[in-house]
């Protein structure tokens, strides 16, 4: 297969989300485990066995085009999974931690869906509609994640902007009610 080629790339683009994809399978349970929320670390539980499909479904392309799929490494996903270990490492607590890991866990739905629908055209493009038909089920289930997590977000987010407001300081220097000055 030529390098400089459609073939080429859209092997190359598969390599990199097989890679990111995998590296995904070590970092979401260690999310589940700093989440709080018992609803928010089912998620990330429920997202790592679609993971695995994800992976499943990479592995049974490249077996279909005859290559291999290691290679290569995602360096965005590694960057987005390092931010992600960042924020389980600060010292939020709480609704606070899983506001940060929501916001963290989005960046990565986010690459996966850009990813898998550039991924999409491809295989379109190419005739390889078998493929096409496989990355459109996992791109279907990157966005039912990121909307998950959106719908999660909304009661966590408020719960987070409430927690440790009283009795602190507001951003212009002033008490709060609910501490004594």
């Amino acid at each position: 297969m030529t390098k400089n080629s459609l073939l080429g790339l859209y092997v190359d683009e598969l390599r990199d989300i097989y890679n990111a994809e995998k590296q995904l399978t070590k970092a979401l349970p260690k999310m589940a485990k700093a989440a709080t929320s018992e609803e928010l670390r089912d998620g990330f539980t429920e997202h790592l066995e679609q993971t695995n499909g994800h992976v499943e479904r990479l592995e049974q392309i490249f077996e279909a085009l005859g290559e291999s799929a290691g290679g290569k490494k995602c360096v965005g996903m590694e960057g987005l999974i390092a931010e992600g270990s960042e924020v389980m490492e600060e010292d939020f607590e709480g609704d606070v931690m899983d506001a940060a890991l929501i916001s963290a866990a989005q960046r990565v739905e986010h690459y996966e869906i850009a990813a898998y629908g550039t991924l999409c055209a491809f295989a379109d493009l190419l005739g390889e509609s078998h493929h096409a038909a496989l990355l459109r089920e996992t791109l279907e289930e990157e966005r039912q994640t990121d909307e998950k997590l959106s719908d999660l977000s909304e009661e966590i987010n408020s719960a987070a902007s409430e927690q440790g407001s009283e009795g602190t300081d507001d951003p212009s220097g002033n008490r709060k009610p609910g501490r004594a000055a």
